[in-house]
């Protein structure tokens, strides 16, 4: 196992030149994955959800009034979403948008549609239950971010699961080289998945999307490279805007995110509740395959994908990640960037974005399929022309947006992958940044971006499903780290949050949890307590 994980780290450039090894590497990625996702990763990661939900007293739930009224009710504080001044954090509205820039993605529309489409409607509730518990797991993930993070050589807010496993797993007693290992693998899965699930998947399907939607005949029909003069222009477009936004570092990407995040978000509910609406009458019979294949495997469903129980468990916890990436530990990196002063503030943050992400931005797009004809609920077939990804959802789209012959469901979802997809690269540089400095020092980072950057126009050169196969992998492989430091570290979460709920709810005197730091602690503590007593005049 440890001969095929070196094999399958080293195959990524490989990959990424497009050489023969193609098959090889597949086989040993279906290995690796089948591994980590199915026969280890499901069970840590439904369990470290289930875990922080009862250390909590399910906060998602007992305290929901508290999280909506900090997150989404705060959206009109100046303190949440105007521009810091300080030059080492951005704003908590900002640390969002950039996390949820790289989380909704292609996840959202094309995994969605796939999961539907191997593990039948079914998968759908099993992506919600993930995203329930992920909700706790993803808080956790934030709280340690934050009570863990310290300046780097920039004199900027620098934290993520490989410091809270250096610096929290590795303050317990004989676990110190382990914290350090642990912290040293996590970053390089991260590095190694920035440029997979961060770059060329992402990449891949814009330009397939947009080919599809917006067809260039006299660009189409011209081969460069064993694919057409088209896809090299908007792999050549797609670099050259996000060179200039990516080089200009966390404060460019934040301020891009903040614009765009809302915006596309908006549009997209907009649009699939427009469907949805229309095919109102066939609601009812989508939440029923919803629920009922989530538990039984349906037989018509059997003879046209080969469906059982354990196919819709498994997509839905696969793609439920993928989507919100809830316990990989990779949103944490720019949460922890944030000028939040209050762990379990960063922390509510973490569970409203699992909430936006998979429970209204995935469920839509679950909805729009389900309900607009293009897949038979009795049969699962699939209508004619449309595949088992994105162009699914096109088709969906297409039976409300179609006018005068012109199918302007397939260009509304074109755009809106372009934006999905486009703001997940922005989002991950920044995390394979982080990742990388934590390895190699911050002056390093400004060749990773470079690379990164230029990676961009690899993926849109790619035409296989590799990349999207290599991303759940290295999703995995970041995974296992991550959650053996949040189970590790679930005793400090639970105090943290006890230690809130009895300063800010039961009105108790007690001194504020903010860092592991004595000279952080003390320097966040005093800041809180002015910033309170601003408030109060």
């Amino acid at each position: 196992m440890k001969k095929a994980k070196l094999l399958a780290l080293a195959a990524l450039p490989l990959l990424l030149c497009g050489c023969e090894a193609e098959k090889t590497i597949t086989e040993i990625n279906s290995v690796i994955n089948d591994f980590v996702w199915v026969k280890s990763g499901l069970f840590i990661l439904l369990g470290t959800g289930i875990l922080m939900t009862v250390l909590t007293k399910v906060f998602q739930i007992s305290h929901i009034g508290l999280w909506f009224k900090h997150t989404l009710g705060s959206l009109f504080q100046r303190n949440v979403i105007g521009h810091t001044k300080d030059k080492s954090s951005i704003s908590q509205f900002q640390a969002l948008c950039t996390a949820l820039a790289a989380t909704i993605g292609v996840g959202n529309i094309a995994g969605v549609a796939a999961a539907i489409v191997v593990g039948g409607p079914g998968a759908v509730f099993w992506m919600w239950l993930a995203a329930f518990f992920g909700m706790m797991t993803n808080y956790s993930e934030n709280v340690l971010g934050i009570f863990y993070r310290r300046k780097n050589a920039k004199g900027e807010w620098a934290g993520g699961a490989m410091y809270y496993l250096q610096d929290g797993l590795g303050a317990k007693k004989h676990c110190k080289k382990l914290g350090r290992i642990l912290a040293i693998l996590f970053s390089c899965f991260t590095v190694l998945a920035a440029f997979g699930i961060g770059n060329v998947g992402q990449v891949n399907k814009i330009v397939a999307n947009i080919e599809s939607a917006f067809p260039i005949e006299s660009l189409s029909s011209v081969p460069v490279g064993g694919v057409s003069l088209y896809a090299i222009l908007i792999g050549v477009a797609l670099m050259i805007l996000g060179a200039l936004i990516i080089l200009g570092g966390l404060k460019r990407i934040a301020s891009f995110a903040e614009k765009i995040v809302p915006l596309m978000v908006c549009l997209f509910v907009l649009g699939s509740l427009i469907v949805i609406g229309v095919n109102y009458n066939q609601i009812g019979a989508a939440f029923s395959a919803i629920f009922t294949d989530a538990f039984t495997a349906n037989s018509a469903w059997g003879g046209a994908v080969g469906f059982t129980v354990m196919q819709a468990v498994t997509q839905g916890f696969k793609r439920g990640v993928f989507s919100n990436e809830a316990g990989l530990g990779s949103s944490v990196m720019v949460h922890s960037n944030s000028n939040v002063k209050e762990p379990v503030q960063q922390g509510m943050w973490g569970i409203f974005e699992v909430f936006a992400d998979t429970m209204i931005v995935c469920t839509m797009t679950a909805l729009v399929v389900l309900t607009s004809g293009v897949i038979d609920l009795e049969t699962g077939a699939i209508a004619a022309g449309s595949g088992g990804d994105a162009t699914l959802v096109a088709k969906a789209f297409g039976t409300v947006f179609t006018f005068g012959g012109i199918d302007f469901g397939s260009m509304f979802i074109a755009i809106a992958l372009l934006l999905f997809a486009f703001t997940t690269v922005l989002g991950w540089s920044h995390y394979g940044s982080t990742a990388f400095a934590y390895l190699f020092g911050e002056k390093a980072t400004v060749g990773f971006k470079t690379v990164f950057v230029i990676v961009i126009m690899a993926g849109s050169m790619m035409t296989s499903s590799l990349a999207w196969d290599i991303s759940d992998t290295f999703n995995g492989l970041m995974m296992i780290p991550n959650l053996i430091g949040v189970i590790t570290l679930s005793g400090i979460v639970m105090k943290i949050t006890k230690n809130y709920v009895d300063r800010n709810l039961r009105g108790l005197s007690v001194e504020p949890m903010l860092s592991y730091d004595p000279k952080t602690q003390k320097e966040q503590a005093e800041a809180l307590k002015n910033g309170q007593n601003e408030s109060a005049k």
